[in-house]
């Protein structure tokens, strides 16, 4: 089922008046990685998520090419609503997390751990390993997060400050914004640039209101830790 669910997911980002020409650029270059796993609603398979991020971040490292993105593939369930699936989306976000420090794992001291502060970033395998999250589900309001399996990607934030540097981002966000509103007939509600708000709202395409928590929390203790990620450098 794996190959199937990977080659759905393709089919979906393939499609014309799927708006994120980014994932389409991921996809076509082959750099879109998947990995499929059982449920969203269990930790069955958080420590081979887990170890599979760490691996997508240390390549990103020795290879910083644009346009690379890990996706996480559930084959169930199905028949989630927006709150349980973000609820999920959460949990499994809280599980990678709780690993992380395990495994002495710093969080990044540029960003914030705290989900209501505008300067939030998840971060995954020590320093300068920033992720944004986009998840997709069967039940999803808007049609660009409208897939068949609930899906977690996680994109490297540091492809954003690139894409700035070239300046390139400003014109890659307008034609996304402009083609998921022609699929929608509106913009998304929930999308802002970082450090405007916080980007953990984005997460699931659920449109929440001011008073939404996040059930997100990092231990403020996990400060000085090894980089695990340089020990993979020593397997290769």
């Amino acid at each position: 089922m794996a190959s199937s669910v990977a080659d759905d997911l393709a089919k979906f980002i393939q499609d014309p008046n799927f708006p994120c020409v980014g994932a389409k650029s991921a996809l076509g270059k082959g750099q879109l990685h998947t990995y499929t796993a059982r449920q969203i609603d269990s930790a069955w398979n958080d420590v081979e998520i887990q170890d599979r991020l760490m691996q997508f971040a240390w390549d990103y490292t020795q290879d910083k090419t644009l346009f690379t993105s890990f996706a996480v593939i559930f084959e169930g369930p199905l028949d989630l609503s927006e709150k349980d699936f973000e609820r999920f989306m959460w949990d499994r976000i809280q599980s990678l997390t709780e690993k992380d420090t395990w495994r002495g794992q710093p969080a990044d001291p540029r960003v914030s751990s705290d989900p209501d502060d505008p300067h939030f970033s998840l971060s995954f395998g020590g320093g300068a390993r920033l992720f944004f999250v986009v998840g997709l589900h069967p039940h999803a309001s808007r049609p660009a997060r409208r897939f068949a399996y609930p899906t977690m990607i996680f994109n490297l934030h540091d492809q954003f400050e690139t894409l700035r540097e070239q300046n390139r981002y400003e014109k890659l966000r307008a034609s996304i914004l402009d083609r998921d509103e022609k699929l929608a007939g509106s913009i998304n509600p929930m999308l802002a640039r970082h450090g405007s708000i916080s980007e953990a709202r984005q997460y699931s395409g659920r449109a929440v209101s001011e008073e939404w928590a996040c059930p997100y929390h990092r231990n403020a203790a996990d400060k000085a830790a090894i980089d695990p990620l340089a020990a993979l450098a020593e397997d290769r």
